[in-house]
């Protein structure tokens, strides 16, 4: 597996023997020196060109980089101004590799470090910050719509259970409950660290930041497709939605709303109890 300093080293050397390349950035986790090193994080390079279509209808340029085991170049990602190329090399490194025009990766700039400007292209950032991946203070009206969210969809849940319908369990616990659950949880760090922290993409980071117990309860909530194992995880996402949301209100000052938790969740109850045979629900 070849080094920082070899990959780093050979996509420089490309781009210096070619006068169409005139920067090289590197953006993402790489670019981040808050994020622990690893063997498994990306090189995320950019490639700033006079001429994008030199590339983009080269199918053999990017063999330059190394033998590869499987990529993605999406089509509807290839215009004039930009193409991307995403490469699992068989050295065992990962190459998301974009090429644009200087206008286009002025207004697409994220977190980055120039690696090379041959005409001053690039501005030189100020500060290595993550900042635009900080968690955000929700409004009211957010915070009230994710809550609200989650007991509304809670009724899904239980008639699937009921009905034995498990895949639709599944589906509307990640699609549906969990996006919430996840908000919350990312506002309740927020609030711990005066929002200015970031959790990480799907919050990839939260054990550092969620108290101990919170973390594994939330941890808790995935379980088998098997209704003796849901139920149990379900009725536990609950509690940490209650937990969570009260916290996170108290916090930034807004209303829980209690009653309509207390009402889902006695909805749940009822559901969980119906024999198989019930021709009526009756709360």
């Amino acid at each position: 597996m070849r080094t920082e300093k070899e990959m780093l080293d050979m996509l420089l050397a490309v781009a210096a023997a070619d006068d169409n390349i005139r920067a090289v950035y590197i953006e993402g986790s790489r670019a981040n020196q808050k994020v622990p090193r690893d063997l498994f994080q990306d090189y995320d390079i950019g490639f700033v060109v006079r001429d994008v279509k030199r590339y983009s209808e080269d199918p053999v340029w990017i063999d330059r980089f190394g033998e590869r085991l499987y990529m993605q170049c999406p089509r509807d990602s290839r215009t004039d101004e930009c193409c991307y190329w995403l490469m699992q090399l068989a050295d065992g490194n990962r190459l998301d590799l974009h090429v644009g025009t200087p206008e286009y990766t002025l207004s697409d700039l994220e977190l980055y470090r120039v690696l090379l400007d041959k005409d001053g292209i690039l501005p030189q950032p100020d500060q290595t910050s993550d900042e635009r991946y900080w968690v955000r203070r929700p409004s009211e009206e957010e915070y009230d719509a994710a809550c609200n969210e989650f007991w509304w969809c809670l009724n899904n849940v239980a008639k699937g259970l009921w009905r034995g319908e498990l895949p639709y369990v599944m589906y509307m616990l990640d699609c549906a409950l969990r996006p919430m659950v996840h908000r919350l949880l990312e506002w309740r760090i927020g609030c711990e660290h005066d929002f200015s922290v970031s959790p990480g993409k799907c919050g990839k980071y939260m054990s550092r930041y969620l108290p101990r117990p919170v973390y594994e309860a939330y941890l808790s909530t995935w379980a088998e497709a098997r209704t003796e194992a849901l139920w149990p995880a379900v009725l536990g996402m609950c509690d940490l939605v209650d937990e969570t949301a009260a916290f996170v209100g108290e916090t930034l000052g807004y209303s829980y709303n209690t009653e309509e938790a207390k009402n889902s969740r006695a909805f749940l109850l009822c559901v969980k109890e119906l024999p198989e045979d019930a021709t009526e629900i009756d709360p």
